[in-house]
C-alpha cells in the first residue's frame, strides 16, 4: 500500500523510523504521476520491506523545497532517515530497479 504523507512531522516521524523508504513527489495535475500511480501501488504489493509514501509537492512544498524537487513525479530512496538515491520521470522500468536495488 502507497500511503499518503498528510504533514511534516508525518514525513518527518517515517524518516526517523530509520525504514527504507521509496517516496513518490508528485502533483495532481501532473499528468505523468496519475500514469504510474497504479505501478507503484502494484511495487508496494511486491517490494514489502520497502515503504511506499506519496508527498503532494503542492500540499507539502516544504518538504519539496527540502529536496529541490523541482520536476514531477521525483522518487527518492531513504535508508536510516538518509536519501540516498533520486530518480526523475515517469519511467516504470527505471522505477522498478530502483525498488529492487534497495528492497
Amino acid at each position: 500500500m502507497v500511503k499518503c504523507v498528510g504533514n511534516v512531522a508525518e514525513f518527518d516521524a517515517q524518516l526517523a523510523s530509520g525504514a527504507t523508504l521509496l517516496v513518490d513527489f508528485y502533483a495532481d495535475w501532473c499528468g505523468p504521476c496519475k500514469a504510474i500511480a497504479p505501478k507503484l501501488e502494484e511495487m508496494a504489493q511486491q517490494y514489502s520491506s520497502i515503504v511506499f509514501l506519496k508527498v503532494n509537492v503542492d500540499d507539502l512544498d516544504e518538504i519539496a523545497a527540502r529536496y529541490e524537487v523541482s520536476a514531477m513525479p521525483t522518487f527518492m530512496i531513504f535508508k536510516g532517515g538518509k536519501k540516498v538515491d533520486t530518480l526523475v520521470g515517469a519511467n516504470v522500468g527505471a522505477l522498478n530497479q530502483l525498488a529492487a536495488k534497495y528492497a
